[in-house]
């Protein structure tokens, strides 16, 4: 049976104050947010929304004012998925001697297992047996067990477990651990000659961060036409809120090798167990009690993307600026926006109409093997053909008039798409337009193969085939002829509606 404390109170729990020398910055005067996207995450796959594994560049300009001599300056409110080691802070006057990050955060898990071995108060709630009987009693105890499992106190009584055999436990906290803290903290060590006032910048990578283009394609009644809305996500599973940042996306990979993460954090609830499976003597489980683990970096991390996933809607859409960033795309927010906690926002990235698109069905043939046939877009990347602008990855829905009404067409992918290039977006596997392959013949170094694709619709279609074939093998069409492109030898052809298209052609090896 698993039963969590029903409350863990904590009196006069304020950090005890800071002595000379400790100075300590509330929050930013401003803040920018740059996200980077998960590296291993394809650009056309949606982001896990439960496991974002993209990076934030944050940089924060806080006042403080520094006293004389040695001072160690702290950061409240910086982001919990901080990397320690990336952290930069510029504008003091001697630099900076030492940097910590205080990433056990104050949250009744941690504050359990940090007062391991330490007097706390154990508020009983007595069971009655009518109106009015019962009542509360409080004793000192210590917390003998860690934070996993049953809560082991000892009492002038002895040893108990809490919370078990019908009685309601609270623990009661006179003061909270110094090093733990209410928000992530990052604190510095440095000196000065005088006390004087001073505008830091502090910069550093986060993780916990992502974000993805979405594109909404509504292809016009022409078939040869479509309106394009592309939307920027931008989410975070952070326990931090930067308010009012100055906010960009950067699209590419940039390459750079993570910190060790380690487990996911299951969150900074308390929930403890009173089922001994195994009885064991009390003094030997004290003494087995491992002593307590520091609550990890993400340690209120498991409150993330859950009620909080819907998107922010915004009375009118903003629209991502696009600059460049070497190799890279940076489109940057040009309003302030706030990067909230365990949340996502949306802005426009793009309103394009009348985009010259081509709908096709594509069949990928390896030799004389094929894959099944797709629904396909197609269109080019420039000012004339309705685009002409950088096009960041991100999964895409289509959809199709049907009289009066808008249909789900098909939902795909699109990878990054520079200016000039070739937009091919590869939709669901199709049912009304189908191939299939068959031998026809063959010889000691030569195969000859018949393709067909059959049109179940009522209206023509435009079929590809893709057939990929080892460089030294030869390859010809009989009655057909075939262009060559990104290595593949390519048979474009209009199929009749209800009707079919044949390929017949002949793969011959090297001697």
């Amino acid at each position: 049976m698993r039963r969590a404390l029903p409350a863990i109170l904590l009196c006069c729990a304020s950090v005890p104050a800071a002595g000379q020398g400790m100075v300590t910055s509330t929050a930013p005067d401003s803040v920018s947010v740059s996200v980077y996207r998960a590296p291993d995450r394809d650009s056309s796959m949606a982001m896990d929304l439960d496991w974002l594994e993209g990076y934030a560049l944050v940089t924060e300009t806080r006042t403080v004012e520094i006293p004389a001599g040695k001072a160690t300056i702290r950061f409240e409110g910086v982001a919990a998925g901080l990397f320690p080691e990336s952290a930069i802070v510029t504008g003091l006057p001697s630099g900076v001697r030492e940097k910590n990050l205080d990433a056990d955060l104050l949250s009744p898990r941690s504050l359990y297992a940090r007062m391991f071995g330490r007097p706390v108060t154990l508020r009983r709630t007595l069971p009655g047996t009518g109106p009015g009987t019962g009542g509360v009693r409080e004793e000192r105890a210590v917390i003998r067990s860690g934070a996993d499992g049953a809560a082991i106190l000892q009492t002038a009584a002895g040893f108990e477990v809490a919370n078990c055999g019908g009685l309601r436990d609270e623990l009661v906290y006179g003061q909270a651990p110094s090093d733990l803290s209410a928000r992530p903290t990052l604190s510095v060590e440095t000196e000065s000659a005088a006390v004087q006032t001073v505008t830091l910048s502090l910069s550093y990578l986060a993780w916990g961060f992502d974000w993805q283009s979405n594109y909404v394609i509504h292809m016009n009644a022409d078939g040869r036409t479509a309106d394009l809305a592309a939307w920027v996500t931008l989410a975070s599973s952070d326990a931090t809120s930067f308010a009012d940042a100055e906010t960009a996306v950067i699209a590419g990979k940039v390459n750079r090798e993570d910190t060790e993460r380690g487990e996911r954090p299951t969150g900074g609830d308390l929930v403890l167990s009173c089922n001994l499976e195994t009885p064991q003597p009390i003094a030997e489980m004290v003494m087995m009690a491992p002593p307590p683990a520091p609550a990890m970096m993400m340690e209120s991390a498991d409150i993330v993307v859950t009620a909080q996933r819907a998107n922010v809607a915004m009375n009118a859409p903003v629209t991502v600026v696009q600059e460049g960033l070497g190799d890279l795309k940076l489109y940057r927010v040009p309003v302030p926006v706030t990067v909230a906690a365990n949340a996502q926002k949306q802005v426009a990235l793009a309103q394009k109409g009348g985009v010259k698109m081509q709908m096709l069905y594509r069949a990928e043939v390896i030799e004389d093997r094929l894959q099944p046939v797709r629904q396909m877009l197609r269109t080019r990347n420039r000012k004339e053909d309705g685009l002409g602008l950088p096009l960041p990855g991100g999964p895409v829905t289509v959809f199709q008039p049907m009289g009066e009404t808008l249909l789900l067409a098909g939902e795909g992918g699109l990878q990054d798409r520079a200016v000039g290039e070739d937009v091919e977006i590869l939709l669901s596997p199709a049912t009304q337009v189908v191939a299939r392959i068959e031998e026809v013949g063959r010889s000691d170094r030569s195969r000859t193969v018949r393709l067909v694709a059959t049109n179940a619709r009522a209206v023509p279609v435009r079929f590809e085939a893709r057939i990929a074939r080892n460089p030294q093998t030869a390859l010809k069409a009989s009655r057909a002829k075939l262009a060559r492109k990104d290595g593949r030898d390519i048979w474009a052809v209009t199929i009749p509606a209800n009707g079919s298209s044949t390929l017949t052609y002949t793969l011959t090896d090297p001697e």
